[in-house]
């Protein structure tokens, strides 16, 4: 009761929209229940049943949305509602036909590629040259030069690429050319850019060269640690087991995981069992839905290692804020307590409505300017938040955008000719916010220069976004569109992986 009095408190105005009427306080409230509803996946609140029985259709329809959402995580029923605007369309540009042409192998036409103007082309050509590829002196002399030439920081000009061909140069010489690829190593392992040096790790990783995986799985990035500890794991297996433990005990929630996936079938079990106990207590008093694949990777190490003489503490680990996490604990308990009916007890985080959510659901408009770093090229491109078909992602992204979350963070994944992904804290998929934003799927398709929410399943969205560089519609039935490009898309072409966004400015 209390809660809805706050919610009628704080919307005791009337909403005005682009394009429609004002809505009384009242219906405002009324939304903000219904949304709120939805977020929280609760299909008993009344909210929904009044919505639907109101006389706007608008509310109507928003109430409706809800209850298929809530009942169906697919949203099945989602192509018997009305059709939205569609997004933009966009052109493809003319070098992306030539990045298409590309092929493994075909080391001639590869070379050729290396002279290209855009540089998408120029590193996909490398990351395609396979050991064939090895007796083009050409192409090797290339990339040799690149590696020599990397820089000292990250720094790029418009149209130009920075560490990029010296990482992407390594990791190809390295399938190509092991001799020279050694040769050249250290100098990509010493490069003060982190992004340099966890592409000097995969490198080492196809060279089977423990020693230098074992140094840089203790360097002070997560993700240069994340790769080395992935490249032992292929190469030393069980050797390596006192890195992997080590890796427990970092703070990188990437760097964790792979330590964890890397003592898969360890046979030092009582030390993994301690370990992964100690550091799930850890990551939960983070209270951090984002680490949830993390926390489960340790479970499945406790699990494989589980014995009686922990069965209290495993029961433990089965009261959590995150109902996955503690239902898979509760299955390890039930081992030692099979009759004892160990259920899991998961106390969900708060949710709370964003502000601006009612008002972007009833047809108000709000567009962000995301504005690229001088020192990644430069350049802007502008982002309408679909409220018509997500209003509390585009709210909550609101939101983050307005209190400067994204502020120096970076693209951390570029796929040329699918998307570009970022808004990581740790420049990671598996760190994010902490708060989950939940699915709102919906009939806008994922076509080029729509926006979406990145997923590790269902309703785990970490405000991480990703554009679609060209239409992805295979996406359509999983990822939640919450905007749209509808300025600048060339700058969206360009950019490239570490790339950082200096600022979100809302207009």
């Amino acid at each position: 009761m209390i809660r809805r009095f706050a919610v009628l408190l704080l919307l005791f105005v009337p909403v005005r929209h682009a394009g429609a009427q004002a809505v009384g306080a009242a219906d405002s409230a009324l939304v903000a229940r219904v949304l709120l509803a939805e977020d929280r996946r609760d299909i008993s609140d009344a909210a929904l049943k009044e919505g639907v029985a109101s006389t706007d259709p608008r509310i109507q329809l928003i109430a409706r949305r809800a209850i298929a959402r809530i009942g169906d995580p697919k949203f099945a029923s989602r192509d018997s509602f009305p059709a939205l605007p569609a997004p933009p369309m966009y052109k493809d540009p003319a070098w992306r036909l030539r990045y298409r042409a590309l092929h493994a192998g075909d080391c001639g036409v590869l070379r050729g590629a290396l002279a290209d103007t855009v540089w998408h082309v120029r590193l996909h050509a490398m990351d395609l040259a396979t050991p064939a590829c090895g007796t083009d002196t050409v192409l090797v002399r290339t990339l040799i030069s690149w590696v020599r030439r990397a820089p000292p920081n990250a720094a790029r000009l418009p149209f130009t690429a920075s560490w990029h061909p010296a990482a992407h140069a390594i990791v190809a010489l390295a399938r190509m050319r092991p001799d020279s690829a050694r040769r050249l190593l250290p100098i990509a392992v010493r490069g003060t850019v982190p992004w340099l040096r966890a592409y000097a790790a995969r490198a080492a990783a196809i060279l089977s060269d423990t020693a230098t995986l074992r140094r840089m799985a203790r360097d002070a990035n997560a993700n240069v640690q994340e790769a080395a500890v992935d490249g032992l794991a292929q190469v030393a297996g069980h050797s390596a087991d006192d890195v992997y433990l080590a890796a427990l005990n970092t703070s990188g929630y990437q760097a964790v995981r792979a330590g964890a996936r890397a003592l898969i079938g360890s046979p030092r079990k009582s030390e993994v069992l301690n370990a992964a106990l100690a550091t799930s207590r850890r990551l939960r008093r983070d209270s951090s839905e984002t680490s949830r694949d993390t926390r489960l990777a340790l479970l499945e190490r406790v699990n494989e290692t589980a014995d009686a003489a922990h069965a209290t503490e495993i029961a433990g680990l089965a009261s959590d804020f995150d109902c996955a996490v503690a239902q898979a604990a509760a299955t390890i308990a039930a081992r030692f307590a099979p009759t004892s009916g160990m259920a899991p007890r998961c106390t969900r985080l708060p949710v709370r409505l964003p502000p601006g959510a009612v008002n972007l659901a009833l047809g108000g408009e709000a567009r962000l300017r995301v504005v690229l770093a001088d020192s990644s090229g430069g350049g802007s491109f502008t982002v309408r938040l679909r409220g018509d078909v997500a209003p509390i992602m585009a709210a909550r992204i609101l939101e983050l955008a307005r209190a400067h979350y994204y502020d120096g963070l970076s693209w951390q994944r570029v796929e040329p000719d699918f998307v570009i992904q970022g808004g990581s804290p740790g420049a990671n998929e598996y760190v994010g916010n902490p708060r989950y934003i939940r699915d709102e799927l919906g009939t806008v398709p994922h076509v080029r220069g729509t926006v979406g929410m990145s997923t590790r399943g269902h309703d785990t969205g970490d405000a991480q976004w990703f554009v679609n560089l060209r239409d992805n519609l295979r996406l359509n039935p999983d990822y939640t569109i919450f905007g749209e490009v509808v300025d600048g898309i060339d700058v969206v072409d360009g950019v490239m992986e570490g790339d950082v966004i200096a600022r979100i400015e809302v207009l």
